[in-house]
C-alpha cells in the first residue's frame, strides 16, 4: 500500500470504528457513573489565555515546558489546554455558579512530549470537579466515583494510593525540611531532577526515575509535618474509604504533578501495566487555585483520567472490549433498492440499527457485505418476498440460530426485536 501524502501528526493518533464505538461507551459509562452523584457536563474552550495555564503551572516542569502555545491572529497569547481543572476553575470564577458546583467533562489534551504508548501529545481525558466545599466527605465522594467507574469498566488489579499534601503551612514547613534532606544527596539523583532540588524539592518526589525513587524511599514524609487540622481531614478521609469497603495503600512519596494541590491526593495504579503508563486515574484538592485565577477563596477537588491509558489497562486485564457490532440487521434488496431505503428507515424508526448495500448490487455482493457487517440478521427482499408482501429473515451468526423464516412485513419489526432479545449472553 502506498503511503499516504498525509498523515496524523507525530504523537496523535486516529481511532477508526470498531475502536472508536469502545470510546463511545467508555463515555457513556463514565457519564453514568459520575451523573448519578449529580455532576453535570461542562464543555469548555480547548484554548485558553495564557495565564489560565502557565499561572497554575509555575513550578509543574512537564506543563510549562510542554504546553502548546501561540500568538493568535488578534495578537493574543493563548495555550491549548494541557490538563482539564484550570479551564472548569476558570469557568467557575467567570460564570460564578451557586456552590457547591459539581461538574465533569470529557476532552482532549495537548502536551509536547515524547510520544510512546499511552502518551500522545493530544491525549483524551475524563474528569470532574466539585467547588465550593472543604469538607473531608466530598473527597471520600469523589474518590470513590473514580473506583466506581474503574470497576464499571470491569477492572479489579488497580491499587489506590492516597496521600495528604497538607496546608500551604504545612507543605512550607516540610519543602524546608526535604529540600535540605535532598540537597545532601543531590549527586545520587537522577540527572534531571537534581536541578529540582532547590526551586521545587517536592517534584523530585514525583520523578518516574529509578535512581530517585531510590533516593527518595527514604525521604522524610510531608505525613510528619502535619498540623491537627490537616491530620484531621485526612483521617476522616482514611475513614470514610474504609466505610466504602474501597482499599487504599497509603504513599508518602505521592505529590500530584501540580503546585496548586493541598490535603488529598491519589492515584489509581493497574497492577498489570508497566509504570510508564501506571496512573490512570488520578487527583486531589486544590483549595487555593481559584484564588489563584481571580476569584474568592473557595475549595475544590477533582481527578483527571486519560483514556488512552484506561484502554490499555483494560487490555491487560481482557476486559471492556470493543463491541462485536455495530448493527443488527443487514437489509438485501434485489428488487431495485427501493424497498431497502424504506425499511430501513423503518426499522431505524423503530430503533433497530441496520445497514443496507447501495449502488443495486448483486445477490453474493450483498450477502458478503451482510456477513462483513457482523450483523445477527439479513432480511431478503426479492421479487418473490414482494409478491407474498413478507421478508426473509435469515441468521447470520450461529448464536441466534440457524433455520430462516418467512415473516409477513406488518410483523417484521415485532420479529426482529424477539429474536434479538433472545442473544446469548
Amino acid at each position: 500500500m502506498a503511503r499516504a501524502k498525509y498523515q496524523a501528526p507525530k504523537g496523535t493518533q486516529d481511532i477508526l470504528p470498531p475502536e472508536s464505538a469502545r470510546w463511545e461507551r467508555l463515555l457513556a459509562t463514565y457519564a453514568s457513573v459520575v451523573e448519578r452523584a449529580g455532576y453535570g457536563l461542562l464543555q469548555s474552550p480547548m484554548f485558553e489565555e495564557l495565564g489560565v495555564f502557565q499561572r497554575e503551572s509555575e513550578g509543574a516542569d512537564a506543563v510549562r515546558k510542554e504546553m502548546y502555545d501561540f500568538t493568535d491572529k488578534g495578537g493574543r497569547h493563548v495555550a491549548l489546554r494541557p490538563e482539564g481543572t484550570a479551564s472548569v476553575v476558570r469557568a467557575f470564577v467567570q460564570h460564578q455558579p451557586t456552590a457547591p458546583w459539581k461538574v465533569w467533562y470529557a476532552t482532549p489534551a495537548f502536551r509536547y512530549e515524547r510520544a510512546q504508548a499511552g502518551r500522545y501529545r493530544q491525549h483524551h481525558q475524563v474528569g470532574l470537579e466539585m467547588l465550593g466545599s472543604a469538607d473531608p466527605d466530598v473527597d471520600v465522594e469523589v474518590i470513590s466515583l473514580g473506583w466506581e467507574f474503574l470497576q464499571a469498566l470491569g477492572l479489579r488489579q488497580v491499587e489506590l494510593l492516597l496521600n495528604t499534601m497538607g496546608t500551604p503551612a504545612d507543605r512550607l514547613a516540610y519543602v524546608g525540611v526535604l529540600r535540605e534532606w535532598l540537597a545532601e544527596r543531590r549527586g545520587e539523583l537522577a540527572e534531571e531532577d537534581r536541578g529540582k532540588v532547590d526551586s521545587h524539592p517536592m517534584r523530585v518526589l514525583d520523578s518516574k526515575r529509578r535512581d530517585t525513587q531510590r533516593v527518595t524511599a527514604e525521604a522524610p514524609a510531608i505525613s510528619d509535618h502535619l498540623s491537627p487540622e490537616s491530620a484531621a481531614h485526612f483521617a476522616r478521609v482514611q475513614e470514610g474509604l474504609t466505610a466504602r469497603g474501597i482499599v487504599f495503600n497509603l504513599a508518602p512519596r505521592l505529590v500530584r504533578g501540580f503546585d496548586y494541590y493541598t490535603h488529598t491526593t491519589f492515584e489509581f495504579v493497574p497492577s498489570l501495566v508497566e509504570n510508564a503508563q501506571a496512573t490512570i486515574l488520578g487527583g486531589g484538592r486544590y483549595d487555593g487555585l481559584v484564588e489563584e485565577l481571580g476569584g474568592q477563596p473557595t475549595p475544590g477537588i477533582g481527578f483527571g483520567s486519560g483514556i488512552e491509558r484506561l484502554l490499555i489497562a483494560c487490555d491487560a486485564e481482557a476486559v471492556f472490549p470493543a463491541p462485536d457490532r455495530r448493527i443488527d440487521v443487514f437489509v438485501i434488496d434485489v428488487t431495485g433498492g427501493t424497498h431497502a431505503r424504506d425499511l430501513t428507515a423503518e426499522l431505524r424508526a423503530a430503533g433497530i440499527r441496520c445497514d443496507r448495500a447501495f449502488d443495486q448490487k448483486a445477490m453474493r455482493a450483498q450477502m458478503k457485505g451482510a456477513d462483513r457487517s457482523g450483523a445477527p440478521f439479513a432480511i431478503i427482499i426479492g421479487d418473490q418476498e414482494l409478491a407474498d408482501g413478507v421478508a426473509t429473515v435469515r441468521p447470520l451468526r450461529a448464536d441466534f440460530g440457524s433455520d430462516q423464516q418467512t415473516i409477513s412485513r406488518a410483523d417484521l419489526v415485532a420479529h426482529l426485536r424477539d429474536a434479538l432479545s433472545k442473544e446469548a449472553p
